[in-house]
């Protein structure tokens, strides 16, 4: 992926991870077993969401416990 902002051309890109649940029963009991990869510019905030591939069973039994 690009290391510059499509935008503003800003070279300083942050990333983050942001985990969500899903509908059904991942909302009811609130298990995020949805990840995506936000990437915010530094220079005028534009930000682009890239899904990313489930953890697996392991990561969901782990988002149990922690929350």
């Amino acid at each position: 992926m690009e290391n510059s902002c499509p935008k503003c051309g800003g070279m300083e890109i942050e990333e983050d991870e942001l985990r969500m649940s899903g509908r059904g029963l991942t909302r009811y009991f609130n298990i995020q077993n949805r990840c995506f990869e936000p990437r915010t510019c530094n220079r005028c905030g534009y930000t682009e969401f890239y899904r990313q591939t489930n953890g697996g069973l392991l990561s969901t039994i782990i988002d149990l416990f922690t929350g």
